[in-house]
């Protein structure tokens, strides 16, 4: 977190960044991951330091319902239930994103899915209060749902509003905040704060704080206008809300240029997933990434698995081998900040066009979930069966994805969306026709004048 601050405000102070970010832009994008992408981080987290007490709570609860108590087995079951069934809530909420945000939009979707964090912190919260372990599943699962919507909208809504000089700025935002909602649940599960049994319902029930103040703020934000105008055709509320984000330069030229992909993708609806399978041009498009944040990231994260590897299997002969445990620990979690942890998102806003990116994000967020709950719940008996040796699958994932950047991904630094895809056009030889066809499209548009700003005509320049 500290070393992904400091880089922040390095850019935030530099000339060029401070004359492009308006208070606006920087606003939302502080509102939007707060009250979201940090319940997330959170939500990883925080089951971590009150664990005894919850495994506690079901055995003493089980036995005044029926009896009998439960071993350590089934305890460990119902805990990694516990743990991983709020992946299961994640997949479920990703594959909503797609017909989410299409019908309320990218802000309105966020707005209107935190009465889902209402719901689970009550539920979890007074859970001990009602003697009912249910109520901490259930109330885990529907966080689940709204990670799952919000970790897929936010980068969205965020590489929307975003001019193309600060979406990796602007994208960095959500990932900061992961990382900060990890960190502070590690830091009130202490015993000195909120990690003490009597206290466990509220440490897990605090997600509701966050989302109390974006509920109060962020509905006075304006929606995304490539959405507004690509997918409403509003061209009042596009220029309406570019006018609030951008509070200087000439808006001019980014309206003709998300007129000219909306132009492109006048023929073409909204892809649904099976549609988004199933089209070969996607497969070809998602060679895409932030190069160094990605192989720097996943590299650092190999390197330290490999390193808890060897420290704990000579951790009995060298006491210094504990130290590097923690050390090689705390390296996978810069590692993830690094880039990991939010660049994947930006990705898929970047990656995918306006009608295909629904899709690709309930594609994304479903592989994503499925697999922190293959690792929730699998992770404590892969650890009993392979020992200190488990890690080193982990390294050869990292690995591998650290080889699969460097060698194919290339770089969309301060590129449009359309400049991406005719990139990527050239590349690919699948994609040259529809490259030809929209360069031709753009070729032949002349913008004409709407109260200062562009809109589409259809004819040939002289």
């Amino acid at each position: 977190v500290a070393s992904q601050l400091l880089f922040v405000s390095h850019i935030f102070l530099s000339s060029s960044f401070s004359q492009h970010l308006t208070k606006s832009l920087l606003a939302v994008a502080f509102l939007a991951s707060f009250g979201s992408s940090m319940l997330y981080g959170y939500n990883l987290a925080v089951v971590n330091s009150p664990a005894q007490y919850i495994k506690s709570f079901y055995n003493e609860t089980m036995i005044e319902t029926h009896g009998w108590s439960l071993d350590e087995e089934d305890l460990t079951v119902m805990y990694s239930l516990t743990v991983s069934i709020f992946a299961i809530g994640g997949m479920i909420g990703a594959l909503l994103v797609g017909t989410l945000v299409t019908k309320y939009g990218r802000k309105g979707t966020l707005v209107r899915s935190t009465v889902l964090v209402f719901i689970a912190g009550g539920l979890m919260g007074f859970s001990r209060a009602c003697r009912f372990p249910a109520m901490v599943i259930i109330g885990r699962f529907i966080t689940g749902v709204h990670s799952g919507i919000s970790l897929s909208v936010v980068p969205m809504y965020l590489g929307e509003i975003a001019p193309k000089n600060l979406r990796g700025f602007l994208g960095l935002m959500p990932s900061i905040h992961i990382c900060l909602g990890v960190f502070i649940a590690q830091v009130l599960g202490l015993k000195e704060l909120l990690g003490k049994e009597e206290y466990w319902p509220l440490l897990l029930s605090l997600v509701v704080v966050p989302t109390f103040f974006q509920l109060m703020l962020l509905p006075w934000f304006p929606e995304s206008p490539r959405y507004l105008l690509i997918e409403r055709r509003n061209v009042h509320a596009t220029i309406t809300a570019l006018k609030w984000y951008r509070s200087k330069g000439n808006i001019q030229a980014e309206i003709e240029e998300m007129q000219e992909e909306q132009q492109s993708l006048s023929s073409i609806e909204t892809v649904s997933v099976v549609g988004l399978l199933k089209d070969r041009c996607c497969f070809t498009i998602e060679r895409l990434g932030r190069r160094p944040l990605m192989i720097g990231g996943f590299t650092f994260m190999g390197i330290c698995c490999a390193g808890i590897t060897v420290s704990l299997l000579f951790q009995a002969q060298l006491d210094i081998m504990r130290y590097v445990s923690v050390a090689c620990v705390v390296g996978i979690i810069a590692g993830f900040c690094i880039g990991p942890a939010g660049v994947p998102f930006l990705m898929t806003a970047e990656l995918f066009k306006q009608s295909h990116r629904p899709a690709a994000y309930t594609v994304a967020g479903c592989l994503n979930w499925l697999s922190n709950f293959t690792i929730g719940f699998v992770f404590p008996f892969l650890q009993m069966a392979t020992g200190a040796y488990c890690y080193l699958i982990f390294c050869g994932i990292c690995m591998g994805v650290a080889g699969y950047t460097l060698f194919i991904v290339p770089e969309t630094k301060n590129k449009t969306f359309v400049e991406i895809s005719q990139m990527f056009a050239a590349v690919n030889g699948i994609l040259e026709n529809e490259s030809t066809e929209l360069a031709s499209t753009a070729g032949h548009l002349k913008m004409f004048k709407l109260n200062g700003y562009g809109t589409l005509g259809n004819h040939k320049e002289k």
